[in-house]
């Protein structure tokens, strides 16, 4: 963590929230490929077992970036990195076809972005 601190702290809160968001995902939808034929409790214990690592880098993410954003601005960026993580996850791990609705999806985050962050 000690060469996180160095960066400034909007990197470090972006960096965090991916990389939080890749074990989410993972935690959230990774189990219908690999435990399909399993319980669903197993694969919930599993998921469990992924998210705290979620938790463990989702956590000091948001506590670091309330430093400079508010709990607004922190939510939208979290939800810009999320689909910014799922998208190349369901296609390419999932196998799911690229779709526009994605496109369309991100557009509406680049309007909430805006209106987010703007001064008013």
């Amino acid at each position: 963590m000690n060469a996180l601190s160095s960066l400034p702290i909007p990197l470090q809160t972006v960096l965090l929230l991916v990389a939080s968001n890749v074990f989410m995902t993972f935690a959230w939808y990774g189990h219908l490929k690999n435990l399909a034929s399993s319980p669903w409790y197993v694969a919930a214990l599993v998921s469990w077992g992924i998210a705290l690592f979620e938790y463990l880098l989702q956590v000091p993410a948001n506590r670091i970036g309330f430093t400079q954003f508010n709990v607004g601005q922190l939510k939208i960026m979290q939800e810009v990195i999320t689909l910014a993580v799922f998208v190349p996850f369901a296609v390419f791990y999932m196998g799911q076809p690229l779709k526009w609705d994605y496109l369309w999806a991100g557009l509406c985050l680049v309007g909430a972005v805006y209106f987010i962050f703007r001064g008013g």
